[in-house]
């Protein structure tokens, strides 16, 4: 297990000195967790090394939303003075990821020639 948390941890490292080296947008653990599924696709057997403790880690997930837990309690007051625009704001930007979404997958259907999926279950059945 610690052997599998500090393969993990490397790869944490790796990807943060190379996002700040490179200067990239994405943070330092996203760019660890690509070169890990990476390397667990190049090398199945490593895949099957970490599983055990990834799996572990993933039962108990739950217990990393305790650090969010305490920083809302740590700033309630202002989460007090600010929670409507807050509340507001992830009202609206979920409103338009929404929209966002279905006039790609709209804009992907008409590309694609799939408007209508009554009309390809049609063909498919014979017709």
């Amino acid at each position: 297990m610690i052997g599998t948390l500090a393969t993990i941890l490397c790869f944490q490292l790796v990807g943060e000195v190379a996002s700040r080296a490179l200067d990239l947008p994405l943070p330092g653990p996203v760019v660890g967790l690509v070169l890990l599924v990476a390397a667990c696709l190049a090398r199945p057997a490593l895949a099957d090394r970490i599983r055990p403790a990834t799996l572990g880690l993933l039962q108990h997930l739950s217990l990393f939303f305790v650090p969010a837990g305490v920083g809302i309690v740590a700033h309630w007051d202002l989460l007090r003075q600010h929670g409507v625009g807050l509340a507001l704001a992830l009202a609206g930007s979920t409103l338009l990821a929404i929209a966002a979404g279905a006039w790609v997958f709209q804009a992907v259907a008409r590309r694609t020639g799939a408007e209508d999926p009554t009309a390809l279950k049609d063909e498919g059945a014979g017709g």
